[in-house]
């Protein structure tokens, strides 16, 4: 139930608008980096000197008009070229759907070709975010073009989808960071249970870091965490194969301890005034997360806006279900 609301509140394009407009006053300051690229680069900075590296993601939703996935690239490429400028230690993470996927496959396409270009020039690593299965197999296509003419891409394995495994191994060459899911997805195409998508998350991890390219294993959970130290060391996989991945502003001090202990940590940093949906998707994904940040992020105008909205998708359900009877 819990993870249904959070997946309903992030879908919904009213309260994604309200949140934009109003984000810094709801809090949005403690999971996104910065709004702008200068607020963003000196966050990356600070995680920089401590020996964190950084993946930057524009944030961004609900993308169906041209000029929006034009603006969107151009920020992208706008952002490398501040990698390059400051030299810091950070590559892209991007959403096809925020460059066109929902307009044109083509469009889309070309779009992603001009930032990979940009990226290859300065030797900074692209990597396609996933997402719902509706943009799975477009996603994989563009993939699969752009790395006929460039090596610096990569992507996302989510391990709740019954494919995964097939994926992994069509794509051992890739450098791939591998999550558990963080949409709603059916029971014809994914796992449902928590056990389900653990089990094959550990598997897919596994089998990636012995025959993998370079495995990013982005996750909070401790457990998780724990048992990849026991495995990596167990089977003497060497660092430069693998690195652990948080979200910004999530369970902070793990990163700087997995960072000091000396594994290779990469934090996703996300950036823009777009954060909403991006954010409870997260919640969703695993709603312990709430724990982590709740005291940080969630003050009375976060909570009334997400109580309005939780009662009326509650309110949704209990109409939905008097209609069966």
């Amino acid at each position: 139930m819990l993870k249904d609301i959070f997946m309903a509140l992030s879908e919904n394009q009213l309260l994604n608008g309200t949140a934009k407009k109003y984000g810094l006053k709801m809090g949005a300051q403690h999971v996104v980096a910065g709004t702008n690229i200068p607020e963003t680069i000196e966050s990356i900075k600070k995680l920089n000197a401590v020996g964190i590296s950084c993946t930057v993601d524009n944030l961004g939703e609900f993308v169906f008009e041209k000029s929006e996935a034009l603006e969107a690239k151009a920020q992208i490429i706008a952002v490398i070229e501040a990698i390059e400028e400051h030299q810091v230690d950070a590559h892209i993470s991007l959403k096809p759907s925020q460059l066109g996927l929902d307009i044109d496959h083509d469009f889309a396409y070309e779009n992603l070709k001009e930032i990979a270009a940009a990226a290859h020039k300065y030797g900074t690593f692209i990597n396609i975010d996933m997402e719902s299965t509706k943009h799975l197999q477009p996603s994989f296509d563009i993939l699969d073009k752009l790395s006929e003419e460039f090596d610096n891409v990569g992507t996302v394995i989510q391990a709740y989808f019954y494919r995964a495994t097939e994926d992994i191994q069509k794509y051992k060459n890739f450098r791939l960071r591998i999550v558990k899911g963080a949409y709603k997805e059916p029971v014809e195409v994914a796992y449902q249970t928590k056990e389900e998508i653990d089990k094959n998350y550990i598997e897919l991890i596994e089998w990636h870091l012995l025959n993998g390219k370079f495995t990013s294993i982005a996750t909070h959970d401790h457990n998780v965490i724990n048992h990849v130290k026991q495995f990596i060391k167990n089977n003497n996989i060497s660092n430069d194969k693998f690195e652990f991945q948080m979200l910004y502003g999530f369970r902070t001090d793990m990163q700087l301890q997995l960072a000091k202990e000396g594994y290779n940590f990469c934090t996703y940093v996300p950036f823009g005034k777009d954060w909403y949906g991006y954010f409870m998707r997260r919640l969703a994904e695993r709603p312990q997360n709430m724990n982590l940040v709740v005291k940080q992020v969630f003050n009375k105008n976060t909570n009334t806006i997400l109580g309005i909205a939780a009662g009326a998708f509650a309110l949704g359900r209990l109409t939905k279900k008097g209609r069966k009877k």
